[in-house]
C-alpha cells in the first residue's frame, strides 16, 4: 500500500479531464449506452452536456500519473432549512476504480472534500447514498424519504366541481413552471433552492421530450402548483406534484382525474412523509417507502449559529463526536439572551450526548429528539429531550432532487 500511495497524487480536476472524469463515473455506476439513449442523449451529448458540471463544481480525485483513479464531486447548492437558506455542499460523483480500493483512497477524499466545503462556509451536505452504511460512517445520514404510490383508475379522487382555478398544460421550463417551484421551495423544509444547473441534473437521466408540466392557476391567473407527467401505456406517470395552496392540490388532481378514460393506473412520487392514501376516498393503494436523501453537517458552532429553533430558552449543550471532521468533535453549547442565540464550547446547562449523524437527523426533523433518546441514539436527561422537543421546528424534510 505505501508504495502505490507514493506514486499517487490528488488534485482538483480541470475541464481537460472530462473524458476520464465521465468514464470513472460510468464504470462505477454502470451507465450504459442504453441508459443514455433512453434518456435522450446522442452520442458525445452527455459528455458535453457535464461540461457545466465539472466547470461550476468542486471535483478532486486521485491520479496515478495521468490517470484518474478515484474522485468526488461538490456542487454548489443551497437549500431551505425550516425558513433559513443554507449553502450546501451537495456531494456525488463519488467512485475508484476497483483495482485501486482498499487503500483509503475514498476516506482520504471525503475529508479533503468536508474541509473544502467548511472553506466555503457550506455548513450542510448531502448525498444520495449508493450504500447507506458506507455514508454513515463518514458522518451522514438519512433525512429524507421517497414514497411511490399507484393508484387505480377507479380509485381516483371525485372532481372538486366549480374549483376557481384552472389548470394549462406547458412546456417542462416555461417561467410559470420555475416561479411555482421557487416559491415552493423558500416555504419547504429541506427544499434545493435550485438554480440551472440544479433544473439540469434533475432531468440529466431522463428524457425531458416526453414531460408535460399542468400547471394551475387560481382565480388572479398566479400559477400556485404544477404536475410534471407523461402518460405510456395506459398509465399516468407523475415524477413530481408541488402545490403552494390546497386549492392547487385539489385542482391539479381533479386535472389527473380527468384522464380517467385514458389510463388504468396513476403511478408517482412523493418526496416528503405525507402518504396519498390518508387523502382519497378510496385509500386502498399501493405504497413504498424508501429512503433518500442523507445528510450532514458540515461544521456544527457554525451551523448551529444559523439554526432557526422554535423557542429559544434555557440551556445546553451538545457533546458531538465526528468520525471525520475533527472540529466537530467536543462541547457546543447553545443558550439565549436578550441579544439572541449563543453558541459556546462551554458545557452549559443539561448535556446531550450523541454523534454527528445522529445530530444531523434530528435538526433535519427527519426524527425527532424523543424517538432518538428511545432508541438510545442520544443520551440526555427527560428535561434536555423536553426541552429539544421545544427547541426544533416540526416540519418534515422535502427533498426531490437527483445528482
Amino acid at each position: 500500500m505505501s508504495d502505490l500511495r507514493s506514486e499517487l497524487e490528488i488534485r482538483r480536476l480541470t475541464p481537460a479531464d472530462l473524458e476520464q472524469f465521465n468514464d470513472l463515473l460510468a464504470y462505477v455506476f454502470q451507465v450504459t449506452a442504453k441508459d443514455m439513449e433512453e434518456g435522450g442523449y446522442e452520442e458525445g451529448e452527455l459528455e458535453r452536456a457535464k461540461r457545466p458540471v465539472l466547470e461550476k463544481s468542486d471535483v478532486i480525485g486521485w491520479f496515478h500519473g495521468d490517470e484518474l483513479i478515484s474522485q468526488l464531486a461538490i456542487y454548489p447548492c443551497r437549500v431551505n432549512l425550516h425558513g433559513t437558506i443554507y449553502e450546501m455542499g451537495g456531494l456525488t460523483g463519488v467512485g475508484t476504480y476497483p483495482e485501486y480500493a482498499g487503500h483509503g483512497l475514498m476516506h482520504d477524499l471525503v475529508k479533503l472534500g468536508l474541509r473544502h466545503m467548511r472553506e466555503h462556509q457550506q455548513w450542510i451536505s448531502y448525498l444520495y447514498p449508493y450504500s447507506i452504511p458506507f455514508y454513515r460512517k463518514k458522518g451522514w445520514e438519512i433525512m429524507s424519504d421517497h414514497l411511490t404510490f399507484d393508484v387505480r383508475d377507479t380509485q381516483l379522487p371525485k372532481a372538486v366541481p366549480n374549483m376557481p382555478g384552472h389548470v394549462e398544460r406547458l412546456e417542462i421550463d416555461d417561467p410559470d413552471v420555475i416561479e411555482t417551484y421557487n416559491r415552493f421551495a423558500l416555504h419547504n423544509h429541506g427544499a434545493m433552492i435550485r438554480n440551472q444547473l440544479n433544473w439540469d441534473e434533475y432531468w440529466r437521466w431522463e428524457n425531458e421530450e416526453e414531460r408535460i408540466a399542468g400547471v394551475y392557476y387560481d382565480d388572479h391567473d398566479i400559477p400556485q402548483g404544477y404536475v410534471l407527467y407523461w402518460i405510456a401505456n395506459e398509465v399516468f406517470h407523475i415524477k413530481e406534484m408541488v402545490y403552494n395552496t390546497q386549492e392547487a392540490r385539489i385542482g391539479l388532481w381533479n386535472f389527473v382525474a380527468a384522464h380517467f378514460s385514458m389510463v388504468e393506473h396513476v403511478k408517482g412520487n412523493i418526496y416528503k412523509n405525507e402518504p396519498l392514501h390518508f387523502l382519497l376516498d378510496d385509500g386502498d393503494i399501493q405504497q413504498t417507502i424508501h429512503p433518500y436523501y442523507m445528510a450532514r453537517i458540515v461544521d456544527v458552532a457554525e451551523f448551529l449559529k444559523a439554526y432557526p429553533f422554535v423557542e429559544p430558552a434555557g440551556a445546553l449543550h451538545f457533546v458531538v463526536t465526528d468520525p471525520l471532521a475533527e472540529w466537530n468533535n467536543g462541547v457546543f453549547g447553545i443558550w439565549w439572551d436578550k441579544a439572541g442565540l449563543h453558541v459556546t464550547d462551554r458545557p452549559v446547562g443539561e448535556a446531550v450526548h450523541l454523534d454527528i449523524q445522529t445530530l444531523t437527523t434530528m435538526l433535519m426533523s427527519y426524527r425527532r429528539p424523543s424517538y432518538l433518546a428511545k432508541i438510545e441514539r442520544l443520551q440526555a436527561s427527560k428535561q434536555a429531550v423536553k426541552l429539544l422537543e421545544n427547541l426544533i421546528p416540526m416540519d418534515e424534510p422535502y427533498f426531490s432532487d437527483y445528482f
